[in-house]
């Protein structure tokens, strides 16, 4: 087991397909094909899983049976109503509870793996649709796939879940799914919801009754970039971390904190995302003994972005992480201009940006960063025992 990775991947994934719409399933066929490209799949202890649909008792350990039922049967009625679904974010589509079912199964596979000892890391880029309720579609997500993966890890007896949620939306479909669950940890890094959807992850939002501190929201400004996000992100999750000790790590990593993805503002480069990927692989391997569930999420740069940077995704789950000035296999330029011609094809796996940041320190004037920092730290630190002021904690 020890290196090895868990791919979960069928061409049957990409038939979670909303039409015309933002979440375009090409991004992760040309995901999936820069990964083949680049040998990334092909790599010693790469092994490669077709996913089975998750069943109903899967589903229904997270979404109502109603609702269950409901994604089943709008397909069939083009006059349906309710549940979140058929509207412009969650437009109803054929075969609909087939293909959002089959996403579960493949995160499932991927934590089923990983808790069993079968891997030590298994991604599912087609996953991360965090934004689904127990009874309501939201967010271009039907079902919630990390947190029925995470409900599966807690029935194999997972005592301690840590998730981590970098998407540039609050992964509020997780949170509420256990936000009143001691034994699952949620962290979100997410534009502040003043600006962007779902208008949820504020600081103050620290877990229910019994499970305060088990929900930390760190809520930043538009524009940040990689020196700031960066400096957050090591200012809040690996204290939050070590101080939970979770036993297995689940990621969401979704794309579209992308300065140009056009769905939101923040501006991070395909460099900061990529940090932050080698950032939660090492913070699995001192907490976890390795054990890393990553799914994909948000991203709506269909070629420029969201294929490189979850390609550097699979590259460090799998192994040795990509150089930055790795160029795109012409095969792989050619079939993203086949897909979509109106779109730039990048050349490399790199956006040239510099990811140094420095690290926070308390008591300089703040800048809206280290605003956002500062909220969250005196949030939910005194919870886990941590001082909100002393930069070591």
């Amino acid at each position: 087991m020890s290196g090895s990775t868990v791919v979960v991947w069928d061409e049957a994934l990409l038939g979670y397909d909303m039409g015309d719409h933002p979440l375009d399933p090409v991004r992760v066929e040309l995901t999936i094909a820069l990964a083949r490209e680049l040998g990334i799949l092909d790599r010693a202890g790469v092994r490669v899983v077709a996913p089975k649909p998750a069943d109903d008792a899967a589903l229904t350990r997270v979404h109502r049976p109603d609702y269950v039922a409901a994604v089943r049967a709008a397909p069939d009625d083009p006059f349906f109503t309710g549940w979140g679904l058929n509207t412009p974010d969650n437009p109803i589509f054929d075969g609909m509870h087939e293909a959002s079912a089959l996403v579960c199964g493949a995160t499932l596979a991927a934590a089923e793996a990983v808790w069993r000892g079968e891997a030590k890391r298994a991604v599912n880029v087609a996953g991360g649709l965090h934004h689904a309720m127990p009874a309501r579609a939201a967010g271009f997500c039907v079902y919630n796939d990390p947190a029925v993966a995470i409900a599966r890890l807690l029935d194999l007896g997972a005592e301690r879940v840590g998730y981590v949620d970098i998407d540039v939306h609050h992964g509020d479909g997780v949170q509420a799914a256990f936000y009143g669950d001691p034994r699952v940890l949620t962290v979100s890094l997410h534009e502040t919801p003043l600006t962007l959807f779902p208008g949820t992850g504020f600081p103050e939002e620290t877990g229910g009754e019994g499970a305060e501190g088990t929900s930390v929201n760190v809520a930043l400004p538009p524009g940040t970039a990689d020196p700031g996000w960066l400096r957050a992100f090591h200012a809040v999750v690996p204290s939050v971390l070590r101080a939970f000790r979770p036993q297995v790590l689940v990621t969401q990593c979704g794309a579209d904190s992308h300065r140009l993805d056009p769905l939101a503002d923040l501006r991070l480069s395909v460099d900061g995302q990529r940090a932050a990927h080698l950032a939660l692989r090492e913070l699995a391997e001192e907490l976890c003994e390795g054990r890393w569930v990553a799914t994909g999420g948000g991203g709506y740069a269909l070629v420029e972005v969201v294929p490189r940077t979850w390609t550097h995704l699979l590259a460090t789950a799998t192994g040795d992480p990509i150089a930055p000035a790795t160029l795109t296999p012409l095969e792989w330029r050619a079939l993203a201009k086949r897909r979509r011609p109106e779109r730039e094809v990048p050349l490399r796996m790199t956006d040239d940006a510099d990811v140094s940041y420095l690290p926070w320190q308390p008591g300089s004037e703040p800048d809206a960063v280290d605003r956002a920092i500062v909220a969250t730290r005196k949030a939910v630190f005194p919870l886990h025992g941590l001082d909100p002021h002393d930069p070591r904690d």
